[in-house]
């Protein structure tokens, strides 16, 4: 997880590119919920999490609320080519990691993101980089529950050199100040302790806030909605 920097940096201010990969149907996200158990992990029924795909609109995301079914319990429903998902053994305080100021989620069971986009055109950034630029574009950086949620959909989003962060969430530490460690989804190698057996794996993990990645780039958003 070394960083590669490059002999020279020019932020580019433009908005990232509309997600280009298409999301199944509010109606086929539930189902597909419900079929991984979501639903029960979360505390909701199976006619809960179909009510709410109906009130969202086609090309909008469904997420569970982190409150109900968080990171540690999703990850692991995360599937790459048969391989599991996990997170990595040095975060296990994946939980509290939080949205952070400016990124309001709705407070309710479920709710819906749309305007998709895995953020390739920021890749080599850092996220101290990268979150100045995504506010300018008018957009929100995407949490780590709500780039599990996408994955979960559309699994394809996760190919080699192509993964990304999810700077909407960091963790507070007691003294007020920001954790150096931002979440990230990427695929495995299957080294260190992750183990051979992981390799090609989906896997939740971190990166500092100060590193640049060639092949992270910055997922984000247009909306989100309660439904």
């Amino acid at each position: 997880m070394s960083a590669v920097a490059p002999e020279v940096f020019v932020p580019v201010t433009t908005p990232p590119a509309p997600a280009t990969r298409s999301l199944p149907s509010p109606a086929h996200q539930a189902e597909r919920l419900v079929a991984l158990g979501v639903h029960e992990r979360a505390g909701l029924s199976a006619a809960e999490l179909r009510d709410a795909a109906g009130a969202a609109v086609d090309g909008a995301l469904l997420v569970v609320s982190p409150a109900l079914a968080p990171p540690s319990a999703l990850a692991p429903l995360l599937r790459l080519d048969g391989k599991e998902g996990f997170v990595v053994e040095d975060m296990t305080d994946v939980d509290a990691f939080a949205p952070i100021a400016g990124v309001e989620v709705p407070d309710g069971p479920v709710y819906a993101v749309a305007g998709l986009d895995r953020g390739d055109s920021m890749a080599n950034w850092s996220p101290d980089e990268a979150l100045p630029a995504i506010v300018r574009a008018v957009r929100t950086p995407l949490t780590l529950p709500e780039g599990i949620a996408w994955l979960l959909q559309c699994p394809d989003v996760l190919a080699r050199n192509r993964c990304f962060m999810t700077i909407g969430s960091r963790l507070r530490r007691p003294d007020g100040q920001l954790d150096a460690r931002t979440p990230a989804l990427w695929i495995s190698n299957g080294t260190g302790r992750d183990g051979k057996a992981r390799r090609g794996a989906p896997k939740v993990g971190w990166c500092w806030a100060g590193n640049r990645h060639t092949w992270l780039g910055f997922a984000s958003a247009a909306t989100r909605r309660l439904l």
